[in-house]
């Protein structure tokens, strides 16, 4: 054969591999000056978000604020009966929130729903937590850490402070500690090197202990007092100056300690992010950005709903996490607001016949340990949002698993749009895994399918995305609503 018929044969071949195989593409190689302005605009509003919402309830308020600014009315302010092109929202407990579109279709022919979690891993503080180690002559904060950490990421970082107080008579007070600029910081010291052989022989797991996460909060004992504990009562005198509150307050609050500091860019092009919480608000913000910012609202045909749970990186449970009825309540109070003969059976219909994406995040390769994942079947950051077919451990256990009919709805969708994606599992079959809120929605027989970013590092105090995958994120999130029938 000759040159000319060689290279004609391979011209070919490279032809039918683009039309039959399957790469996600590199969102950074196809984006033009126009488009990396759009993602790093979006990104800097999604980093100033991180940096200044660290507990679900600064979500849940922040977010409640974007969407009155966008015309969403709390329904219990609604007077009439709601229509199409109403824009609801219903708040529970300061923790979850709920995003009424309200299209035109009747709600019992199904919605297009999306569930993003607004907790993350921390140190919650114990009930009674302040107490004063006299050997060393420093006050600690004892703390009971929340959903999956390795501890001994915690030790040695600048913490903060944050949530609430509720006092007695009801009254709320909020606690903000080491965000500020002269805002003294917390931290749990580690033992030095020089010491550390007995420690140095402990598995990676219990390196650091969950009784060992103890926060210093003071060091300088009150003067001219005859009390026991002279350095716990100044952190307490420190505390009542402050916040006008007693030890007994304490016991009737949520406190926990998260990283201190804003989310800052990586790298020297500054193509990545890396914040505390990703794990799950970067679903929360691009959701809801995707909710308020949607075409047609009010025009469309099937209603639309944006909702964030709390508790899902414990399991979901409690009257704030997905196994609660807020949700199921919450569309029933919608379609009684606009038919007053609404029955249970209608609420159900409408769960089942709804489309929903449970964007929760993925695992990203990881340069370092790349050893855990099955690299064909793996996400990687900057190839757009991941579309997970199924979550879970070993052999899919406690996970929902999305039918093929759906998973070709979403496919299509997203490649109208030119929305870029990619598609990967949680590591290795064996190797471990993870669960979503999926198949707790799925148990209203409605078609679920886990989307969401990449991560890197994930339920570390820092978690790193990518910007190209956040903008990817809200683009597939704005898509769904728009396009999803």
């Amino acid at each position: 054969m000759s040159k000319k018929g060689e290279m004609k044969k391979k011209e070919k071949g490279s032809k039918l591999e683009k039309k039959l195989s399957y790469t996600p593409d590199n969102i950074w190689d196809g984006s033009d000056k126009k488009d990396v302005k759009k993602i790093f605009s979006f990104s800097n509003d999604y980093m100033d978000f991180l940096s200044n919402n660290k507990t679900e309830r600064q979500c849940v308020k922040f977010f409640e604020g974007l969407a009155m600014e966008k015309g969403y009315k709390c329904i219990d302010d609604i007077k009439g009966k709601i229509k199409a092109g109403d824009r609801i929202y219903l708040k529970n407990k300061e923790k979850n929130l709920v995003l009424f579109d309200v299209g035109k279709s009747p709600l019992e022919l199904g919605l297009n729903i999306i569930g993003a979690h607004v907790d993350s891993p921390r140190l919650d503080l114990k009930p009674m937590p302040l107490t004063e180690d006299k050997e060393s002559n420093l006050s600690l904060l004892r703390t009971h850490y929340y959903g999956g950490i390795k501890k001994y990421q915690w030790v040695n970082i600048p913490l903060s402070l944050q949530g609430v107080i509720v006092k007695e008579d009801g009254k709320r007070i909020d606690v903000n500690i080491g965000e500020g600029p002269d805002d003294p910081v917390l931290v749990i010291s580690d033992l030095l090197p020089h010491l550390s052989q007995k420690q140095n022989r402990r598995k990676l797991s219990v390196g650091i202990t969950g009784e060992e996460l103890q926060a210093i909060v003071g060091s300088i004992p009150m003067d001219d007092v005859k009390a026991k504990n002279k350095i716990k009562l100044r952190v307490l005198k420190e505390l009542n100056e402050r916040y006008g509150t007693t030890e007994q307050d304490l016991i009737s609050s949520e406190l926990q300690l998260v990283p201190s500091g804003k989310a800052r860019h990586i790298g020297f092009d500054k193509g990545l992010i890396g914040a505390y919480g990703q794990d799950d608000r970067i679903c929360a913000y691009t959701s809801v950005m995707g909710l308020l910012n949607k075409k047609k609202s009010g025009k469309s045909k099937r209603t639309s709903v944006c909702i964030l749970f709390d508790r899902e990186e414990v399991g979901s449970d409690g009257p704030t996490g997905v196994k609660s009825r807020f949700l199921y309540n919450a569309v029933g109070e919608i379609m009684y607001a606009m038919n007053k003969d609404t029955r249970e059976r209608d609420v159900r219909r409408s769960l089942e016949n709804s489309f929903c994406l449970s964007a929760d995040v993925n695992g990203a390769l990881n340069p370092l340990f790349k050893n855990v994942n099955e690299k064909q079947n793996t996400a990687r950051l900057g190839r757009g949002i991941v579309i997970t077919k199924y979550t879970g451990s070993r052999g899919k256990y406690s996970s929902n698993e999305a039918n093929a009919e759906f998973v070709a709805k979403i496919r299509k969708i997203l490649n109208k749009k030119k929305v870029l994606w990619q598609t990967g599992e949680l590591g290795k079959v064996d190797e471990g895994g993870g669960g979503t809120v999926a198949k707790f929605l799925a148990e209203h027989n409605m078609d679920v399918i886990d989307a969401g970013a990449a991560l890197v590092s994930m339920h570390s105090p820092f978690e790193i995305s990518s910007k190209a995958d956040v903008f990817s994120a809200y683009m597939a999130y704005r898509t769904f609503y728009e396009e999803m029938a």
